[in-house]
Parts: C-alpha cells; sequence; structure tokens
C-alpha cells in the first residue's frame, strides 16, 4: 500500500460520501444551545485558588450523546473517543489528546442528575424540533414498556426488614450502594420482569417523544395517562391500547375536549361485537407507531438499565429518549431532502 500524505482528508471525504451519522447529528443540532442551558443547572465552582480547569460542557454533553446513542459504558466511551475518527470528529478533539477519562465522565453525569439536568436536556430538543418545524401533530400515542433492571438477592430476614422500611443492620455502605431498592417486579403474558417502567407520548405525525414518565415496573400503565397528555399537540386525539381502559376517565376527558381512543377488551364469557374489533382494528394501526419508538429505543440499549435506584434510571431513559429523538430528527431531515 503507498503512503499517502494526505490520508486523513481522504478519509474524511470518503466517510462524509459514505454518510457519518455523527456529522449529520452536528450539522442538524445546535449542541451549544443545550450546553449553554445545562451550563446554568451546573454549581458553580471557583477556581481562582487552583485546580484543573474543566472540560467544555460542550464537549461532556456531546460525550453524554455518545454514550446513549451508542449504548457504551463510561469506560468505552473513553476508550472509543481515543480510537474511533468519526467520535474524534464529532468532539472536536481530531488535534488534541486531552479527553476526559471514565471517572471524570461518570462524576460529569452524576452532576448532572444532581442538578435535574435530564429534564432541561428533553426540553431543549423539544424547543430545536419545535424551531424546525417539527411540532406535535396528528394525535399522540401513549404507550409504557418495562426496562429491564440488574435482579437484586435478599434473604427471608433481609426481606422482612425491608419491608419495614429499614436498612439491615449488617450491610455496609458499600454493601448498600450495591442494592436496588426502587426497581420492582411485574408480569407480562406470564413473564415475570424485574426493573422500572418508561411511560411515553408521542406524536403521531413524526413519531418523537413528546412527554416521558419513569417508574418502577409494578406501577400500572394507566397511572400515568394524563400525565403524560400533550397540551401542544395539534390534535385532541389520543391513542391507546387495552390496558388504558377507564369509563370515568375517558367521560372525563372527553368532555374536557379530548377525543380518547382506547381499544376495547372482551369480559369473561362475552366476545366483542364486530364492530368493537372494527374499532379496535382502526385504532391499531394508528397505536402501533407506538412501538416503533420502543423499537427505537430498544436498538438503542434502551429496555435494559445497568444503574442503582430509581433516579438514575430516570436520568439514563430520559437522556436515552432525548437522543432517540434527536437520532429520529436526522432520519426525517434525510426524508424531507431526498423527497425534495
Amino acid at each position: 500500500m503507498m503512503p499517502s500524505l494526505f490520508a486523513q482528508d481522504e478519509r474524511n471525504r470518503k466517510l462524509d460520501r459514505l454518510g457519518d451519522p455523527l456529522a449529520a447529528l452536528d450539522v442538524a443540532v445546535d449542541f451549544q444551545t443545550i450546553a449553554d442551558q445545562v451550563t446554568v443547572l451546573l454549581p458553580k465552582v471557583d477556581y481562582a485558588k487552583g485546580g484543573r480547569p474543566p472540560f467544555p460542557v460542550l464537549l461532556m454533553v456531546k460525550l453524554l450523546v455518545i454514550k446513549q446513542l451508542y449504548n457504551l459504558s463510561d469506560d468505552q466511551v473513553e476508550y472509543q473517543a481515543l480510537d474511533r475518527m468519526t467520535f474524534q470528529r464529532f468532539l472536536g478533539l481530531t488535534s488534541s489528546s486531552r479527553i476526559p477519562d471514565s471517572k471524570t465522565f461518570w462524576a460529569f453525569q452524576q452532576t448532572l442528575m444532581n442538578a435535574g439536568a435530564a429534564p432541561a436536556i428533553a426540553q431543549a430538543v423539544q424547543q430545536q424540533l419545535a424551531m424546525a418545524g417539527y411540532i406535535a401533530r396528528n394525535g399522540q400515542l401513549i404507550d409504557a414498556t418495562i426496562i429491564r433492571a440488574p435482579v437484586q438477592h435478599f434473604t427471608k430476614a433481609e426481606k422482612e426488614v425491608l419491608a419495614r422500611g429499614e436498612i439491615p443492620a449488617d450491610w455496609s455502605p458499600a454493601k448498600r450502594a450495591q442494592k436496588d431498592l426502587d426497581a420492582r417486579w411485574t408480569k407480562k403474558h406470564g413473564k415475570s420482569y424485574f426493573g422500572y417502567k418508561a411511560h411515553a407520548s408521542a406524536d403521531v405525525r413524526y413519531k418523537l417523544v413528546r412527554k416521558l414518565a419513569v417508574t418502577d415496573a409494578a406501577v400500572h400503565d394507566t397511572n400515568h395517562f394524563e400525565d403524560l397528555l400533550d397540551e401542544t399537540n395539534t390534535s385532541r386525539e389520543v391513542s391507546a391500547d387495552k390496558g388504558y381502559i377507564d369509563g370515568e376517565r375517558e367521560q372525563r376527558l372527553t368532555a374536557a375536549g379530548w377525543r380518547v381512543k382506547v381499544q376495547r377488551k372482551a369480559k369473561r364469557g362475552k366476545t366483542l361485537s364486530a364492530c368493537q374489533k372494527g374499532r379496535n382494528t382502526r385504532i391499531a394501526k394508528v397505536r402501533a407507531r407506538v412501538e416503533h419508538v420502543f423499537a427505537g429505543l430498544c436498538q438503542m440499549g434502551g429496555q435494559l438499565v445497568r444503574t442503582i435506584g430509581l433516579a438514575r434510571a430516570q436520568f439514563q431513559l430520559t437522556t436515552k429518549l432525548a437522543v432517540y429523538n434527536l437520532k429520529r430528527w436526522v432520519s426525517l431531515r434525510k426524508c424531507a431532502v431526498a423527497a425534495f
């Protein structure tokens, strides 16, 4: 193979021709604005007395995007930022070897979580989507998906103590830090799952997530139905599956101007009529679009968390779905250009 003085530039041009997803993301999204909104929430530190200057918030936010987009551990984020050319281009580190290590990146995420920055990041993404013309349209789809977490094992004595809301006396601080006391068991289609639930509302037109609630897995899907209603949607139509049946709530929301379309479930010993089956089919054709959202989340590794506690699960899933929206935005832009 003949060496080339311009090998780096030639590789970059070829990556652009093939389609670098991170480059497309960088073109579409104003990450500096998101970083500025995050900076406002971070605690102020006085470096006048010394100490190493922090990494730019813009760089750290982009590292978070990479982590969620490719479902990487903190160690892998550090390694891939050092190794992958496309990551370095996206991060603006092609001419720098100073890359945050995994512990620095972990500490930054903890600071974001403690500052409640995840909802702010999601809101900043929504603002940019609206400015680009991708407002919520054609109604909304509400559904929930189970997010599995590492299964916890307790002895009978430990369960009795935990049931009283206490912590076993023989647990050291290190052991307590490794015990997830927020996740719960639930059953679906006869199979048991341990973890959390992501309750989401997506618009019908663009399949972008507009609202999110994260709870333990034992919380019933219907408990957060009204919390997820998006008032900004251009349509008052709401579609959901059979798990959201609640006649009293449907009457109340209908009186408030909502058009609630929830699939019907057959009662014991009584089958659905042909009219009801037809109605279920019509709702299913629209409601199925929300499953595409959860499939996209699954593709990004979003149906499993390796964190401890509800607060970290909320942070991980909120930022994961914000990055899903960014990924979806790039796809919508690409389709719009192709159609034009």
